[in-house]
């Protein structure tokens, strides 16, 4: 017990409390099994029932889940075939397949509040009828959707809620199997497919903003395609040369190549007319990010179970587009909207790659007008005030960012297009486990031959064992994606470890011979070329955060944060305790 209290020195017990903290952080539950939730649909009726994102689904509908199996198997009678729906509105009859949904929101005047992406029918359209029944009231509406989508009750029972509520189609809910740790795997691991994208100037300089524009839009656009756990950040390479990273999971490679492909093209029609196009030809502004001209202006209750919210920006537009405006708008005439608002016959239509994605009225002011200074609005609902302030807010960024779309002064080059399988990311895992426990005996062994001494391989395998930990616990705090390349620079770093224990060992061993220095001198020395080491360490790797774009950022990233780990924290307790150990030989 003695020689223990003297072991535990104060170093040594910041160590231990580091363990403690990273063992906190990465959380290892090895029995965790089950269905986890990984994901939940903005909006939907599922938030609203308590179900979040980590939790464990327990049984549905009263059947017990332990595999992924059971719960595609309690699910399947909320599955759906695509049946064919026809839609009457005041803008025409509209045929299309639907599911779980119509894809399409009314209030009780049969106006359209909310229109997904799928649907053709656009908002503030009124509805006069259904698969050849025509419909006068939110009633008759709701009578046809559920003989169409009947509904049925569904129970989901999680380890911290339970929710109940009646389902038309498939929970809303992205699954997967329970996380054994905190710690977040990379594309490598995980399976998916990753695209580096590089903008194509013509000599132009791209600033900080132009990458974000693009990071935005790509983001939209794979959003709007129904694409989900996506990861989009910029990089750059040695030569300064700027790029857009995309990681994608549950895609192919083909699938993506043929979404972001496309540059994108938005254009305003009024009608069959084109009024202008996104850009800074047709757009020279967009107000964003101030309220002076943008921002959610007033919300109200519609009825018990929805709250509203408007959003307005100003956009500017060219002198050019504002002519070709005035002279499609004076074609128009008159109305009046259910409001009894004065407005122009014919809504602005805005289409991104042919696909429309916003539908507004025009004010009757606008008629025949040069109007320079336009006011876009739109709505956001949800069941509560503060997610329809959300949903205006997120509604009014996207559209923003849509008429900002052209004005990016490049195209798009896709420079690198990988894809992998889930079951090879599992493969990776499992060799790079292999051979790191290949690597650790290996160096456990040349240690022993070296200085045959089991007290002093015990200290060196136990520092570089507790310098791995700890990395991995501060990738759980940071949340940072373990990939291939972060676990290089994981054992790169315990490479650097096991070097700088060398090191100090051999000074220790020569203090106990050589009386020329204090113990306190040759731990001196040693950490004197510990630094030297660590510094020359870190300069290789920072230029490899931004080599290859950013593909080696996470053997960098990680070296340096186990380095500096190895350096500040656990080499000085290696160190404290080698010395105690051999001054009681």
């Amino acid at each position: 017990m003695a020689k223990l209290r003297r072991i535990l020195t104060l170093r040594v017990w910041l160590v231990l409390i580091a363990v403690l903290l990273s063992l906190i952080a990465i959380n290892p539950s090895p029995s965790a099994q089950g269905v986890q939730i990984k994901s939940v649909e903005k909006g939907s009726i599922e938030i609203d029932s308590g179900l979040a994102v980590g939790q464990i689904i327990k049984t549905v509908n009263d059947k017990q889940i332990n595999t992924l199996q059971d719960y595609y198997e309690s699910i399947k009678e909320f599955e759906r075939n695509a049946k064919l729906v026809v839609v009457e509105t005041d803008h025409g009859i509209f045929s299309y397949n639907i599911t779980d949904s119509l894809g399409f929101d009314v209030d009780s005047n049969l106006t359209v509040t909310s229109s997904e992406t799928f649907s053709p029918i656009g908002t503030d359209w009124k509805v006069t009828g259904i698969n050849k029944e025509k419909i006068s009231n939110k009633e008759e509406f709701n009578k046809i959707l559920d003989e169409m989508l009947p509904k049925k009750i569904l129970k989901i029972k999680t380890n911290k809620a339970e929710a109940a509520y009646l389902a038309r189609g498939k929970p809303k809910i992205g699954i997967g199997e329970a996380s054994k740790n905190n710690l977040k795997k990379g594309l490598e691991l995980e399976g998916g497919t990753r695209v580096l994208l590089k903008p194509i100037t013509n000599g132009t300089a791209i600033t900080d903003r132009n990458i974000n524009d693009l990071i935005k839009v790509m983001s939209n656009r794979l959003n709007v395609y129904g694409l989900s756990d996506i990861k989009i950040r910029d990089a750059k390479d040695w030569q300064g040369n700027r790029y857009v990273m995309i990681e994608l999971a549950g895609i192919t490679k083909e699938e993506v190549e043929g979404l972001i492909a496309q540059q994108g093209k938005f254009e305003a029609k009024i009608g069959n007319e084109t009024v202008f196009v996104g850009g800074n030809k047709d757009i020279p502004f967009v107000c964003r990010d101030d309220g002076s001209c943008s921002g959610v202006r007033d919300c109200g209750q519609s009825s018990q179970n929805e709250w509203r919210c408007k959003f307005e920006f100003v956009i500017r537009l060219s002198p050019s587009a504002a002519k070709k405006h005035a002279e499609v708008t004076n074609k128009l005439d008159i109305v009046s909207s259910e409001s009894g608002n004065q407005i122009l016959s014919e809504k602005i239509d805005f289409f991104l790659d042919g696909k429309k994605v916003d539908s507004l009225q025009i004010s009757a002011d606008l008629k025949g007008a040069e109007a320079t200074s336009i006011a876009i609005s739109g709505p956001g609902s949800a069941q509560t005030k503060i997610g329809a302030v959300d949903s205006a807010l997120q509604n009014m960024d996207k559209l923003q960012t849509i008429l900002i779309t052209g004005s990016l002064p490049f195209d798009i080059e896709i420079v690198k297009l990988d894809s992998i399988s889930p079951v090879l990311g599992k493969s990776f895992i499992n060799n790079a486990f292999v051979t790191g426990i290949i690597a650790f005996i290996g160096v456990a062994v040349v240690i022993f031959i070296r200085y045959r001494k089991i007290k002093i391989l015990l200290p060196m395998m136990l520092t570089s064992g507790i310098e791995i930990f700890l990395t991995l616990g501060f990738a759980a705090v940071i949340q940072w994606n373990l990939d291939i390349a972060s676990i290089a620079g994981i054992i790169a770093a315990v490479g650097t470890g096991v070097d700088d224990q060398i090191v100090i060992v051999d000074e220790v061993l020569k203090g106990a011979t050589d009386t020329l220095y204090t113990w306190k001198e040759r731990i001196k020395r040693a950490f004197f070329i510990v630094f030297i080491a660590y510094a020359a360490t870190v300069a290789a790797m920072v230029p490899l955060l931004t080599a290859g774009a950013g593909l080696l950022r996470g053997f960098a990233i990680t070296t340096i944060i186990g380095v500096s780990i190895g350096v500040f924290l656990t080499r000085p307790a290696f160190a404290s305790v080698v010395e105690r150990i051999m001054k009681e030989e």
